[in-house]
């Protein structure tokens, strides 16, 4: 039997939350009824008036007795490094350590021994904050997003860090875009309400379906992510496929399905037994679970099989992103979404 657990982060109740369904306590709720153990926070989002509650004694014994009646772990803690919150200036390295020391502060005082920061967190700044993030026993996480990937140039200087240093409390926190067998069709979907055509639809998913049998290439370390994602996408083929859609006389919806279908990619899953040692967490990234539990882009089955061979003892989070694709013209259903997706989790886990 396997060890994996399962979580789900807020991040998956936006909608609710936001419309006012559900408040901190009603996600936390709906977390424990899918049955998951854990819970991963974005304090900035579920927090009003973030940061000034966390640091209320008031606040953090209602946050602990909400753990203990609902049964759930603190499991990660979702952190976002503004270093851009003056319009004349960047904040300085021992700002932005200090902004980073803050969130590692913050989520011990929740329970939490897991922080994930964005592939946009110049690697000096982690490095600045792992002692500190040694001394709070709390791990930073970096987020391997799409286009990003794990056996990559990309890594590889991270990779070097964690051995030059030889922290534990630095590492990676895969994201489950990074294995998209295709286009979500909700994405799809949306390209067809918005107006684009058939004959760009295609154009599009053949080309996505070309750079997954090739291989994708993958995306380079550079400090200017606008540079290094401009050629991934070109060294991907982005030029000859708008070419094509512009030709079959794409419109703006057909322009922007063709442009967005590069906001996903694919691993092999064997990246994650590669480097199943430098992994403590994941964000199960799901787009649509349908009513018979199949997730028609994310290959959930195949990922989770590489996790169990890998012998990982981590959580797998919940992280629905299809609502973005709806709000504007359907409803969004994200409780039930979540609920679906814990259900397909645990029968891969083999519950």
């Amino acid at each position: 039997m396997s060890n994996i657990k399962r979580c789900v982060s807020l991040y998956s109740y936006q909608d609710e939350y936001y419309l006012g369904k559900l408040d901190l306590e009603g996600c936390l709720r709906e977390t424990a009824k899918t049955g998951a153990t854990g819970v991963e926070l974005l304090a900035e989002q579920m927090i009003k008036r973030f940061p000034l509650p966390i640091e209320t004694e008031e606040f953090r014994s209602q946050w602990f007795d909400w753990m203990e009646k609902y049964n759930l772990t603190p499991v990660c803690y979702d952190a976002f490094l503004e270093n851009r919150i003056y319009d004349n200036r960047t904040l300085t390295l021992r700002e932005q350590i200090q902004m980073m020391k803050r969130d590692i502060r913050l989520a011990s005082l929740l329970g939490f021994h897991n922080l994930r920061t964005l592939v946009s967190t110049p690697m000096d700044v982690i490095e600045g904050s792992m002692d500190y993030a040694a001394k709070m026993d709390v791990k930073i996480g970096l987020e391997v997003h799409a286009p990003f990937s794990l056996n990559s140039g990309w890594a590889d200087g991270y990779m070097e860090m964690i051995h030059r240093t030889g922290t534990k409390h630095f590492g990676f926190i895969p994201d489950m875009g990074i294995f998209c067998k295709n286009i979500p069709d909700v994405v799809r979907e949306k390209a067809r309400r918005h107006g684009a055509s058939e004959e760009c639809i295609k154009i599009v998913d053949d080309a996505y379906a070309s750079r997954r049998e090739k291989g994708f290439v993958k995306i380079k370390y550079d400090l200017d992510l606008g540079k290094a994602n401009m050629e991934y996408r070109m060294a991907n083929g982005m030029k000859e496929m708008m070419d094509a859609v512009a030709a079959a006389g794409g419109g703006p919806a057909d322009m922007e399905y063709a442009g967005t279908s590069f906001t996903y990619s694919w691993s092999e899953p064997q990246d994650i037994i590669d480097n199943i040692d430098y992994i403590f967490h994941t964000h199960a990234k799901f787009y649509n679970m349908h009513e018979d539990l199949q997730e028609t882009a994310v290959a959930v089955p195949e990922v989770v099989e590489a996790y169990k061979k890998a012998g990982y003892t981590g959580y797998l989070s919940s992280e629905y992103e299809g609502g973005e694709h709806l709000r504007m013209d359907l409803d969004v259903d994200s409780i039930e979404q979540v609920r679906r997706h814990q259900e397909a989790l645990k029968a891969a886990i083999g519950e």
